[in-house]
């Protein structure tokens, strides 16, 4: 493991030591002193980490055996230390601190401070593209659509692959051609389906990317939703992929294949061979070989960008718009710096994010230029320049980057489940008595500081969330530097019995899987949609064996039940059963998980009741429900006092909400979703005193209680999303209770509404407003398109006003190289 990360994480048990929880510990009888000396030695391991750090950089040490044993030693030690305080928190939660077992505890903590010895000794590419970012490639572009153009009606499926190295840019090629004007009028067909399996060409896998790309628009934009295939044969599904492509005149790109079977292609060709004449593919690789195989015409061989193509891309990453005139001498450096990157636009973005702004350190570009990681042996421009930005990174963000290793190659991203991770590992800072800069709002930063320095690509924003891609080489160098994370593709990764984190793209290995030479695991992932956990006994294993377990993953999985031993998982942040149509019912044991945050149950369409002592659960922020009950336990919910979020869908059976709970104080998002049934939700100050994110969606029968004006005065909402709600015909008139809050404002498919009330002209803070797929909106408020602060303004049946309004609106304030801020909505959304 990375010294300075292993000072990260000493630094943050030295911080945990210091909290207002541990000083009460420390008046139990005979612990005090030895807290005390615990923390000089997790200081002094801290600081001896500085010098190892220094040392690891250096080539000679970094390879050398010796350094790299104590770092992992370092790192089981400073472990188990954060297991004991762990420990020590939970029994806190329960009342009793260390009067119990403070014995026990005790001995742990005196085992770990002996140790000071050591320290006298670290899925799918989207179609996408902004042609104005795409620099030097015109060229190549015009060669890749003449042959596609040229011979059109070709009686064979022509095959062009793009080759060439890892970060040259064979994706964003591929993309620049694909929405090329003269392509859209040629096909009326644009597929788009991304490989990335480093192990095999799996076919199954392959037809069904290509059914999800042909389920999706022409124009080739990423899907919304895609169906779940896996449950069909091969057969069912070739019947299918005729069906979308029979006499369609098609273009598909099959991105990032690593490794092909003739067999294997020369099937899915066969199959896709129904389309109209002159249909066309393009295939992305690094591979000769695999051009070779899929190939029938050769190979568009894709060579770096020109030295003055690399420093414009570079001063467009590292400079304002324009900025550059005004610092000639960093220009001259960046071009100095860009001849190390060899033409290798992946390297020039990175480094060029890296300076970003930095225009007052003339000494840092320098540092950049001269930096020894250039030189170092077996390392090309690229994994250099990502070294170079890795290195700059604080270290709580170096760990939330190396569990981007603990996700497959080609993986799409989902910020939610990202975050929580490093949520329930500890990885994110704590908000320093900031009630606004809470762990959601740093889990953003440290994403958008990924992207800004290219480690994040194809980045959308999807409204209550992200999703995002890295590139093969920054998932290399992730997993190059997380030493604890094992992605268990293949019995042969099971040597590595010193990895904290466990992922399981597949599931066909869990029956053979040795659970027990795992000794620290942290987290179990099952990160593949529609792929989740299918043995009873790697299930029954996990929970008795694994006792430090902090995140554990459980979704899409078809357990019936689960074992009371769950209930002993005192470490456990985050319990996920999403998707689990079989479960009926939760052993009530789980609410004896003092320190579980995020329960998520949402899909659990056969949960009969919830499990009973839920209000046990004081440590739980985010609670996610699908159940068949008519009514929740709503004397439990609330008395869930840290309780922000609260998600409830798919609750058919469900009537009213929140009519016997008088306040839930800290609850700042809740969504309420496809409740088909339900008739009643409250919505006012005295309920919600902290609410800033609504969304409330398909509830057929729900209607809003207008209530007293002066009632819904003090709410503060920031975030109203509203969506198929047949009971709307105007906007409620608690939502006129927060014209001095709310920011984003959306309703869509409500067909009865048919007014706009006066008084939303009045919401001076208001940057987003969409009514979409209202079709009998029959009037607006006057001057609805001059709000101050609006930013997007879209609203269907109105062209001239949209027309008006998108002369008269602002740009959404965008820092250069068109990456968005995170602010306060953006907190809320996640």
């Amino acid at each position: 493991m990375d010294a300075f990360v292993l000072f990260g994480l000493a630094e943050s048990l030295i911080t945990k030591l210091a909290s207002r929880a541990f000083e009460e510990a420390c008046q139990v009888r005979d612990l005090y002193v030895d807290l005390q000396q615990f923390t000089q030695t997790i200081s002094y391991i801290k600081s001896v980490l500085l010098d190892a750090d220094q040392k690891q950089k250096k080539q000679t040490f970094y390879d050398g055996f010796e350094l790299k044993n104590w770092l992992w030693l370092v790192g089981v030690v400073l472990s188990d230390a954060e297991n004991v305080l762990d420990e020590i928190e939970f029994q806190n939660l329960r009342k009793k601190v260390i009067k119990d077992n403070g014995g026990r505890i005790l001995t742990k903590i005196i085992d770990i401070r002996n140790d000071t010895h050591l320290a006298h000794r670290g899925e799918m590419t989207y179609s996408r593209v902004i042609n104005s970012e795409v620099i030097g490639r015109e060229h190549d572009k015009k060669k890749i659509i003449d042959l596609l153009i040229q011979h059109g009606n070709d009686e064979n499926l022509s095959v062009i692959p793009i080759v060439g190295l890892g970060g040259l840019g064979k994706t964003t090629l591929a993309k620049f051609v694909f929405n090329d004007e003269k392509i859209s009028r040629n096909f009326s067909f644009k597929m788009w389906v991304c490989v990335a399996d480093f192990y095999s060409f799996d076919i199954k896998e392959i037809i069904i990317k290509i059914i999800n790309s042909a389920n999706d628009s022409p124009k080739g934009d990423a899907p919304t939703y895609q169906q779940n295939y896996r449950d069909l044969d091969i057969e069912q599904l070739q019947n299918h992929l005729i069906n979308k492509l029979n006499g369609q005149k098609f273009l598909l790109i099959v991105d990032d294949v690593w490794v092909v079977d003739r067999v294997k292609w020369i099937q899915v060709r066969d199959l896709i061979q129904v389309g109209a004449l002159g249909s066309k593919i393009i295939v992305t690789t690094r591979n000769n070989s695999v051009a070779s195989v899929m190939g029938t015409v050769s190979p568009h061989i894709l060579e770096g960008l020109s030295l003055e193509d690399s420093l414009s891309l570079f001063v467009k990453w590292a400079f304002k718009e324009g900025v550059e005139r005004r610092y000639p001498q960093l220009v001259n450096i960046g071009r100095e710096i860009v001849k190390k990157c060899g033409g290798h636009p992946l390297a020039v973005r990175t480094v060029g994010g890296l300076l970003f702004s930095k225009y007052d350190s003339v000494g840092f570009w320098e540092n950049v230029r001269d930096n020894e990681i250039w030189n170092l042996p077996g390392t090309d421009e690229i994994l250099s320049a990502l070294k170079l930005s890795y290195a700059q990174m604080p270290s709580d963000m170096k760990k939330c980057f190396a569990t981007l290793s603990l996700y497959p190659r080609g993986h799409t991203f989902d910020s939610f489940h990202v975050t929580s991770l490093w949520r329930a590992l500890g990885l994110l800072p704590a908000p320093n008595g900031n009630q606004n800069q809470t762990l959601k709002y740093s889990a953003n930063h440290y994403l958008y500081e990924l992207l800004s320095i290219s480690f994040l690509q194809d980045f959308v924003d999807y409204g209550i969330g992200f999703a995002f891609k890295i590139d093969d080489l920054v998932h290399e160098l992730a997993s190059s530097v997380a030493r604890d994370c094992l992605l268990a593709y293949h019995p042969n990764h099971f040597m590595l019995d010193n990895a904290q984190h466990l992922s399981f793209p597949e599931n066909l290995l869990l029956d053979v899987f040795p659970i027990e030479k795992f000794k620290y695991v942290k987290s179990i992932l099952f990160p593949t949609a529609g792929v989740g956990p299918n043995s009873r006994d790697f299930l029954n294993a996990c929970t008795s064996i694994y006792k430090h377990l902090r995140f554990l993953d459980l979704s899409d999985s078809m357990y019936e039940t689960l074992p009371r031993s769950i209930g002993n998982l005192k470490h456990l942040r985050y319990l996920s059963l999403e998707n689990n149509r079989n479960i009926k019912k939760l052993p009530d044991s789980i609410c004896n998980l003092l320190m579980l945050e995020m329960l998520i149950l949402s899909g659990c369409t056969e949960l009969e009741t919830l499990p009973k002592g839920l209000k046990n659960l004081i440590s739980l922020q985010q609670l996610e429900i699908t159940t068949k009950q008519c009514v929740l336990p709503e004397d439990e919910i609330a008395n869930l006092s840290s309780l922000q979020t609260l998600r409830i869908e798919f609750c058919s059976n469900l009537e009213s909400l929140f009519g016997g709970i008088k306040k839930l104080p800290v609850l700042r998002v809740l969504c309420v979703a496809n409740c088909r049934s339900l008739k009643t939700l409250p919505l006012d100050i005295e309920h919600f005193p902290a609410l800033e994110t609504l969304l409330v969606d398909n509830c057929d029968l729900l209607e809003f209680p207008e209530g007293h004006e002066d009632q819904n005065s003090s709410m503060r909402l920031k975030v109203v999303t509203i969506v198929s709600l047949d009971q709307l015909v105007t906007l409620p008139l608690w939502l006129r209770g927060s014209v001095n809050t709310l920011q984003y404002l959306s309703i869509s498919s409500c067909n009865n509404l048919v007014a706009l009330p006066q008084w939303l002209s009045g919401m001076n803070y208001l940057k987003t407003l969409c009514i979409t797929g209202c079709p009998n909106v029959m009037s607006l408020p006057n001057d609805i398109h001059c709000l101050p602060s609006l930013e997007r303004f879209e609203i269907d049946g109105y062209p001239e006003l949209h027309r008006k309004s998108q002369l008269e609106v602002g740009e959404s304030s965008r820092t250069p190289n068109g990456i968005d801020e995170p602010d306060e909505i953006e907190e809320d959304l996640e």
